[in-house]
């Protein structure tokens, strides 16, 4: 039934203007519309994220989102640059190096958006 379709990712934030700084200035995404004054709407590669207004922005103590990249160091760097902080946590069978947890092939980093959502890059 859903195989096919399309899936949109949906963060709440608290402030949508300090919201879309981050996404847009910080991430590099481009708005790809609105709906009230609510929802912001994001371009990522071939998907979307809805950014939106909420009382409940950043409590999810999960991952939100996360995105596939070829190289997750490279990327890494370039956030770095334009001021992302990294997260780094203790976990089973995986070691830090720099900023980025390493599991034999896996290759991943997480870091929040300014309301302490959880996002994350993946080696594709």
């Amino acid at each position: 039934m859903l195989r096919d379709a399309d899936a949109i990712a949906t963060i709440a934030v608290e402030d949508l203007g300090t919201a879309v700084r981050f996404y847009e200035e910080k991430l590099g995404l481009t708005r790809a519309g609105t709906e009230a004054d609510d929802v912001i709407m994001f371009e990522s590669g071939d998907t979307r994220i809805n950014v939106y207004r909420s009382s409940f922005a950043g409590t999810n103590q999960a991952t939100a989102v996360t995105w596939a990249v070829d190289d997750v160091g490279d990327v890494v760097r370039e956030l770095k640059a334009k001021g992302v902080t990294f997260e780094h946590y203790d976990l089973p069978h995986t070691r830090l190096q720099g900023d980025v947890h390493v599991s034999g092939h896996i290759r991943v980093a997480w870091f929040k958006d300014p309301d302490g959502n959880i996002l994350s890059l993946v080696n594709r």
